[in-house]
């Protein structure tokens, strides 16, 4: 060791104890089922999910809100899990991918995106599919051009989007039947939900 090094580790303090764990209680409705949780307050929704209760449908894609593979619908608004704590949504509903389909009956986005091909590696589906469900639950969307806006903010790496809009067209076109008169709620280009 050199002479000029020696001191230096000589006067380095020692490292301060870590901070005892602090955990919160937190009460979620999961896919229906009640969840009673202790959790750091640091901890965020999509690390939950997947890492606590092993709902592995819901994907770490960028981690940082710029992808989408993380979107859930909480108390049925599309969010992105990464970007919010769990502690945040304490007594909340929650929805993930597993959470759509009954058995083996699939949920009709489920079933829109395989017969319009809306996936070719799948790793964003999940997330495509909840931002799909969010987006209808949100009433704004009535035509091509806005399912692509409103939906802009999920990334699609393999470049399915003209599928993944036939997908999502499909369902809103078959859930505004001849009958309904009701017109989407107004629709202003540039504002995303996130």
């Amino acid at each position: 060791m050199s002479e000029s090094v020696a001191p230096l580790l000589a006067a380095t303090p020692p490292r301060p104890a870590p901070r005892p764990r602090v955990l919160y209680p937190l009460s979620l409705t999961i896919n229906g089922a009640p969840h009673a949780l202790q959790v750091e307050s640091s901890t965020s929704l999509l690390d939950l999910l997947r890492e606590r209760l092993q709902l592995t449908g819901t994907k770490k894609g960028c981690d940082h809100g710029q992808c989408g593979a993380c979107t859930v619908l909480v108390d049925g608004r599309r969010i992105n899990s990464c970007l919010t704590l769990a502690v945040m949504q304490d007594g909340a509903q929650v929805q993930t991918i597993e959470g759509f389909a009954e058995g083996d009956d699939l949920h009709p986005l489920q079933r829109a995106f395989i017969a319009c091909d809306a996936l070719q590696c799948g790793y964003c589906t999940p997330g495509q599919i909840c931002s799909a469900q969010g987006l209808i639950n949100e009433g704004k969307a009535c035509s091509r051009d806005q399912v692509r806006e409103l939906m802009s903010g999920n990334v699609c790496r393999c470049g399915a989007y003209p599928q993944i809009t036939d997908a999502v067209m499909s369902v809103l076109e078959t859930d505004q039947s001849p009958g309904t008169d009701a017109p989407a709620s107004e629709w202003v280009p540039g504002t995303v939900p996130a």
